[in-house]
């Protein structure tokens, strides 16, 4: 007589004790109720002994990287890989395998794709994790690396997507690619922003035309103020108002924009600031003029050198000096103009070792435009302009020592005050 074998599984024997599972039915509907309490166990074991002990020993480390892991959830993420490992593990003994073949290849189909995506998100916060912990350091704090985290994020997921759809299909990830051809059209018009960040990126980086902390100006978009984000898709820019312009990262490549980062590293700010003389105030400088003004003790030595020099030229060429309109004479704008170059000079946030400049432009409607440029050693916004109101005070006050008078266009009250008269 023929030897028979009998499989019974231990869910199967422990279930007859008690009468169960006597149909079909029941055995699968007990099957899985064990899969899911078994699962549901394993994710309690795993969120509040596990996880809970980690974040302990977490917050009692001085080290800072662990506490931005638990912040950004990895150890969180990384737990829902255990239901899915227990399912995998238990589905051969919870099913009978003469009779739920199918059903133990798919549960296991379903817990396989279950890890992927579970570790396609553990690897998305780890890389989140790392671009923080990253952004702490000097060495690359300056470097776009949330842009290139974020392409490392988008080739996992795109990643785990292939290989989940592979799975449940019993494909090979190869094949799926080969089919992926036809559609290069369409996914590089779904991902154009996307390539077109991860290109802008690398040539910002490269080149470095952009760090955080760079003071960018970029009219277009109304931005002006400092680099706060460089992402793989937009940049972001926290203006001077406190608002937030948000501009597209490739825009850094095909748009203009002022980055004020070499004037920072330079160590000095430009003042380059215009005052404007009334033209009928000019004129030459007698005597008695230059005697007045030796007083100024900035003055004292420009003069008698200028005076002397004067003198000497006229001298030479036998100049006529009964009219004013022979030979050289000094100016009380020329005057002027030494005045405030020595008065610059003396103030110590003025650095002199960089472009220093009081010129006169073209006359203008509005009168001769006497042009102060040059660099202060002051970078900070309000003592810059303190600075530079200082100087412009400074020298409208004495304006009428050297008989001259700021241009201002007449108002009602000139007018009025006109006709009174």
């Amino acid at each position: 007589m023929p030897s028979v074998s009998i499989s019974i599984s231990p869910l199967e024997w422990e279930l007859s004790l008690f009468g169960l599972g006597d149909t079909l039915f029941e055995q699968l509907a007990l099957s899985w109720g064990g899969v899911i309490l078994l699962a549901f166990l394993s994710n309690w074991v795993a969120k509040r002994v596990i996880l809970r002990g980690l974040r302990v020993v977490a917050k009692k480390t001085r080290s800072q990287w662990d506490d931005v892991m638990v912040e950004r959830r990895v150890f969180e993420r990384l737990s829902h890989l255990a239901p899915a490992l227990v399912v995998y593990l238990s589905a051969p003994a919870l099913f009978r395998a003469e009779v739920d073949a199918t059903a133990v290849d798919y549960l296991r189909r379903v817990a396989n794709v279950w890890m992927i995506l579970a570790g396609a998100r553990t690897l998305h916060a780890l890389l989140d994790a790392l671009v923080i912990i990253g952004l702490e350091r000097e060495s690359t704090k300056t470097k776009p690396v949330r842009s290139y985290a974020q392409v490392v994020q988008l080739i996992v997921w795109v990643s785990s997507g292939i290989l989940s759809v592979a799975v449940l299909m019993e494909k090979s990830p190869t094949a799926l690619l080969t089919g992926l051809g036809a559609m290069t059209a369409v996914l590089l018009l779904v991902f154009r922003d996307t390539i077109l960040g991860f290109i802008a990126s690398l040539r910002i980086e490269a080149n470095e035309m952009l760090r955080v902390g760079d003071w960018v100006e970029m009219p277009k978009y109304g931005a002006d103020g400092d680099v706060t984000e460089i992402g793989l898709h937009t940049v972001k820019i926290q203006n001077w108002d406190k608002t937030i312009t948000t501009i597209p990262t490739h825009a850094f490549m095909s748009d203009s924009f002022k980055n004020w980062r070499g004037m920072t590293e330079s160590g000095g700010r430009r003042i380059k600031r215009s005052l404007k003389l009334d033209m009928t105030t000019v004129r030459f400088l007698d005597a008695a003029d230059i005697e007045r003004l030796s007083a100024i003790q900035s003055l004292r030595s420009y003069l008698e050198t200028r005076a002397a020099e004067v003198e000497v030229w006229n001298q030479e060429r036998g100049v006529d000096e009964s009219t004013p309109v022979n030979g050289r004479k000094l100016t009380n704008l020329g005057t002027f103009r030494a005045y405030v170059e020595s008065y610059l000079r003396q103030l110590g946030p003025i650095r002199e070792d960089m472009t220093f400049l009081v010129r006169q432009l073209a006359p203008t409607p509005e009168g001769i435009p006497l042009e102060l440029y040059c660099f202060s050693g002051e970078q900070r916004w309000a003592q810059y302009e303190g600075i530079m109101g200082d100087i412009f005070d400074h020298l409208l006050s004495v304006l009428a020592e050297f008989d001259l008078k700021a241009f201002q266009v007449p108002s009602g009250s000139d007018f009025r005050s006109g006709l009174s008269r």
